[in-house]
């Protein structure tokens, strides 16, 4: 099964990196507030550069100066399942097996938009419309 990993970024804006292993490498988007457990929470999600999938277990610090600088935690992994759709047709649907993520998401590009989706939780067993997304570390 291949893998996903979240990671939280303290960069010069807390963010998280959600990233999902597809042909060969991981398609990242950057999620400002975080992905949520409650199907009401619709989280942009700015696509951004493929990342290698030798990239996923990494937590350090990138240096300054350099792109993404700052420091990188595992917010969550785990694997997934690609349920339909196509990044090229702009709506992937896909199943997570987390530690905090769990179940049916969907993620959807915004029309007339080349970068800017939507990352959205599915109404499903594992939904919680108490979930609150929190770093795991303060920096």
């Amino acid at each position: 099964m291949p893998h996903f990993v979240v990671h939280e970024h303290h960069a010069s804006h807390l963010h998280y990196d959600f990233r999902l292993e597809i042909d060969g490498v991981l398609k990242s988007w950057a999620v400002p507030k975080g992905p949520s457990m409650n199907p009401a929470d619709k989280r942009l999600a700015i696509h951004v550069e493929d990342h290698p999938i030798s990239y996923a277990p990494f937590e350090g610090t990138i240096a300054e100066g350099r792109y993404g600088a700052g420091t990188v935690y595992i917010w969550d992994n785990g694997t997934f399942s690609l349920l339909g759709g196509a990044i090229t047709a702009g709506r992937i649907e896909f199943s997570l097996s987390g530690k905090r993520l769990r179940g049916i998401f969907t993620l959807i590009r915004l029309k007339n938009k080349e970068k800017e989706w939507l990352l959205v939780k599915k109404k499903d067993a594992d939904a919680d419309a108490s979930f609150v997304t929190s770093p795991l570390h303060s920096v």
